[in-house]
């Protein structure tokens, strides 16, 4: 028993399922279904429908290249009868199939993983970007209130004008939280 391939998408084509067409140069395509066998009547591209064993190589999503690909070729070479052939490429073939959902397992779990970065990546990105969704608006104001009243305590000693950039920065980042908390409190009023 033979299981052929689909031309368009291919998946297996069990004997007496799917359709055949034999093209005018005597070229035979096998689909496994209709749907295959009107995009291949439509001249679609295999490749671009996304749907497809060839899409999904090309775009990087399963294992293309492999050495135990090669055992999946045809070869029309008639041999005799020999049963312990029979048994050793039977097991053979099991081998062959373990090593091969292995290392697609693999490839897999490498996609996922950089997948995993990006999308991590991406969620820190809008985290940061969105944080004055997050952060509580009186969360501000407690550790605001906190700084300021250390600077009164450590700024009574030092008087003078010139005062560090960053401290400027939180004072005015004070004030402009009380004045928004101030804000809310009269409209509640």
């Amino acid at each position: 028993m033979r299981i052929e391939r689909c031309y368009f998408c291919g998946s297996s084509v069990y004997p007496g399922k799917g359709t055949t067409f034999v093209r005018n140069d005597c070229k035979i395509f096998k689909f496994c279904r209709s749907k295959c066998h009107k995009n291949f009547k439509k001249k679609k591209n295999p490749r671009k429908a996304k749907w497809t064993k060839a899409f999904r190589k090309s775009a990087g999503k399963e294992l293309a290249v492999d050495p135990s690909f090669e055992f999946e070729k045809r070869r029309n070479v008639p041999v005799k009868y020999d049963r312990e052939l029979w048994t050793q490429t039977v097991e053979a073939m099991q081998k062959i199939e373990a090593i091969k959902n292995k290392r697609q397992s693999h490839f897999i779990f490498q996609r996922m993983k950089a997948a995993k970065k990006i999308q991590d990546a991406k969620d820190i990105k809008e985290v940061e970007r969105d944080l004055a969704l997050i952060k509580s608006p009186a969360a501000g104001l407690k550790r605001a209130n906190k700084e300021s009243a250390m600077e009164e305590m450590e700024g009574d000693l030092d008087t003078s004008i010139n005062l560090a950039p960053e401290k400027v920065a939180i004072r005015e980042k004070a004030k402009i939280e009380e004045i928004h908390e101030s804000d809310h409190e009269m409209e509640e009023n």
